[in-house]
């Protein structure tokens, strides 16, 4: 039995060694007397690299390494600022320096304009405390105006003097002005919006012929075309062409001065309609046939609405007419172009610089050299009484907190 065994141990021996395989050997060998490839010897030799494509080659290709990120730069410190002081608030300072535009007119007694003055010949006060004037000059230019036509359901003559007075200011317009139209009764009635043609202001006043409403509520509707205006740049006007009555407006009297006042850029020139039937009636007794069976007294109710209109003018720089005859239409508009195209601009900024929402009152004088009134003389060295023309004050603006 043990020489059986011992004769098994020698035949796997002897087996082993003919084979040549040994612990810790390669299974593939090469044949005897062959040389190894080119490719093996080139993956023999070939050092453990890491590829660009992302690791180590293996049996079955490379194996997957995340590449490394690139380094992004140090970024520079900032510099820093100022160190702040102890006990030093942090404030800014914004100074505010307001600026007053002034328009204003100076004609002769016929109406017509005065040229040539000077900035010295001018004195601006502002609630009594004289004002320097910055900046000054004499221009002539085209207008920006919205013909406001009262046309209600009222006495015929009131409607005639209306249209008379419309077509006579369209008349009167150059090619360069903007204008547009609107008519009121109980409310207003846009006809034509800003435009350069002539024969369109034309064209909306060609379809006032009937009134459809006896009210005529001058507040809202001078409320609203100021409200529309002061989103226009530059100078404007109101034509006005009304009795200056209001029957029914929701806003009061007391509303719609301040609405003026507060307005910036905007001036009112107002004709007065129906003069030559009021005298009339006046004259006979017969005023009551124009108000209402509430009326207390209605001779003192279109005086009011006289005043009213003066006041409207007035309070903007501008000017109020009270036409009787037709020719006194001609004459009125006549003097409102030689005013409105031919003016003074006059600039400053004034001492009193509180933001607090107060009426300023200013007022224009004409100056000679040593302080006192101006004279001026015609070509006959007669003295010319002469008017100025220009806005009564104006509403600072209010300080928000």
């Amino acid at each position: 039995m043990f020489v059986r065994s011992m004769f098994a141990l020698a035949v796997v021996l002897g087996l082993a060694l003919s084979t040549g395989t040994g612990l810790g050997q390669s299974q593939t060998q090469q044949p005897a007397g062959s040389q190894p490839s080119q490719s093996q010897q080139n993956q023999q030799n070939k050092p453990n690299s890491t590829p660009e494509a992302g690791g180590p080659q293996g049996d079955i290709g490379p194996i997957a390494v995340p590449k490394k990120k690139d380094e992004e730069p140090k970024k520079e410190p900032r510099p820093q600022g100022p160190k702040r002081i102890e006990g030093m608030p942090d404030t800014s300072i914004r100074v505010n320096v307001p600026l007053v535009t002034l328009d204003v007119g100076v004609l002769s007694k016929d109406g017509m304009f005065i040229p040539g003055l000077k900035k010295e010949n001018f004195r601006v006060l502002e609630d009594g405390v004289p004002q320097t004037i910055s900046t000054f000059s004499q221009i002539q230019a085209p207008i920006t105006a919205v013909m406001l036509v009262e046309f209600a359901s009222n006495f015929y003559p009131f409607q005639i003097d209306s249209l008379r007075a419309a077509y006579t200011f369209t008349s009167t317009l150059n090619k360069n002005d903007w204008v547009a139209l609107i008519s009121y009764d109980i409310r207003e009635h846009i006809l034509q919006d800003f435009t350069q043609d002539k024969n369109a202001i034309f064209g909306g006043l060609n379809t006032l012929r009937i009134a459809m409403s006896s009210e005529t509520n001058l507040f809202d509707a001078l409320y609203d075309t100021i409200d529309r205006l002061e989103t226009v740049e530059g100078r404007k006007y109101i034509i006005l062409v009304s009795t200056g009555k209001d029957t029914f407006s929701k806003r009061t009297l007391d509303q719609i001065l301040k609405k003026i006042q507060g307005s910036k850029d905007i001036v009112i020139y107002a004709v007065s309609t129906g003069q030559a039937i009021r005298n009339y009636a006046e004259s006979r007794g017969l005023m009551g046939a124009f108000c209402g069976i509430t009326s207390f007294n209605c001779n003192i109710e279109y005086l009011q609405a006289d005043n009213q209109l003066k006041s409207f003018a007035k309070m903007t720089g501008g000017k109020a007419y009270l036409p009787i005859f037709p020719a006194q239409f001609n004459e009125a508009f006549n003097d409102i172009g030689q005013t409105i195209r031919n003016e003074y601009n006059i600039s400053y900024h004034p001492t009193n610089r509180a933001q607090d929402g107060s009426f300023r009152k200013i007022k224009v004088e004409l100056v000679d050299e040593t302080g006192h009134a101006l004279r001026i003389k015609d070509q006959h060295q007669k003295d010319v009484k002469y008017q100025i023309l220009a806005r009564d004050g104006y509403k600072a603006k209010q300080e928000v907190e």
